[in-house]
């Protein structure tokens, strides 16, 4: 069986898109090529029925998005590929409106954007089964998590870490005080669950000569942060977890070993009412999951921002290398 015509939304179900979100949504350009089944098997009842699945605009998710719909489109629905959702609120909209069947999510994002908890959960199992649970009374279900964790951490330069031994966040306050420079945004400076909660954290007083000087602190835009650790400007740089730019310059992300930072797995969510017609679905959803890492996501996220390969190319590719799919003959 091959499966490569994504269904093209109408005028229709496009205005309504616009309505709910005023931000323009539109089905992406970028198809997937086209596969033949692999492990994931055409879904009975699946045949000529409509699913669309959702991703937001940024690297990652929209990778994660071609990869639900070649799940989808495996499973043998005739899909509507809306990868191109610009923000979580809208995105988290179109999930609870019924728009959309299904998007991978992250549990942190879920737990404190959407559902408003100032304090977050760095277990990844409390955090999904919180967010699961509570989702439940929006019409949304919640696959398995991966063990795709995209947080906040600290990363250093390889050959640094290897010269002073460092793997995990606590090893920072073993050097001397003048050796424990952070380059940050903005926004982890001041926001509840950034720089100050981690230092307390990790005993570094904030503004101590004996824990972080201020003087220590450079703050500066994302991009900057990643170079500015790699030259050695700062001996440590805030990322997320998952950055194909920590690959591309040579870092090593720090162990969180306090578990400070909020848990960010991410999972597939479901229209639960689209799951009870065709409850297969979420089976070959997790099959997915159960293969996703920071490690795979960092490679795929790579491939896309440091290679400028097309996402929905290498969504196809890892996904025919998993054999969830094989390469159309």
């Amino acid at each position: 069986m091959k499966f490569s015509k994504l269904h093209q939304i109408g005028a229709v179900a496009t205005i309504s898109l616009l309505g709910l979100t005023g931000c323009g949504l539109k089905p992406s350009t970028s198809e997937v090529p086209a596969a033949s089944a692999g492990s994931i098997q055409p879904i009975d009842g699946a045949e000529g029925q409509k699913l669309t699945v959702g991703a937001k605009n940024f690297t990652e998710q929209v990778i994660l998005g071609k990869i639900g719909v070649l799940v989808a489109d495996a499973a043998g629905f005739e899909v509507t590929d809306m990868t191109n959702i610009p923000g979580s609120q809208p995105a988290r909209k179109v999930m609870l409106n019924g728009e959309v069947d299904m998007e991978w999510e992250y549990t942190g994002t879920a737990w404190m954007t959407y559902m408003g908890n100032n304090e977050s959960i760095a277990d990844q199992t409390a955090m999904w089964n919180a967010v699961s649970e509570a989702d439940k009374k929006n019409g949304l279900t919640w696959g398995k998590p991966s063990e795709l964790n995209n947080t906040y951490s600290f990363a250093v330069r390889s050959d640094y870490a290897k010269e002073h031994d460092l793997t995990k966040l606590s090893d920072i306050a073993k050097l001397p005080a003048e050796d424990r420079t952070l380059c940050i945004e903005a926004e982890f400076n001041s926001r509840s669950d950034g720089l100050n909660g981690m230092l307390k954290t990790y005993d570094m007083p904030r503004g101590e000569a004996n824990g972080l000087p201020d003087g220590n602190i450079s703050i500066m835009d994302t991009g900057t942060v990643y170079t500015a650790t790699a030259d050695g400007s700062c001996n440590f740089g805030e990322v997320f977890t998952t950055d194909g730019r920590i690959k591309a310059l040579d870092l090593t992300v720090l162990e969180d070993d306090r578990q400070y930072f909020p848990a960010y797995n991410a999972a597939a969510v479901f229209n639960t009412e689209t799951l009870q017609r065709y409850p297969e679905l979420e089976g070959a959803y997790d099959q997915v999951a159960a293969k996703l890492n920071n490690d795979v996501m960092m490679d795929l996220n790579y491939k896309v921002d440091v290679e400028g390969q097309d996402p929905a190319q290498v969504a196809y590719d890892w996904m025919v290398q998993e054999g969830f799919i094989s390469a159309a003959k």
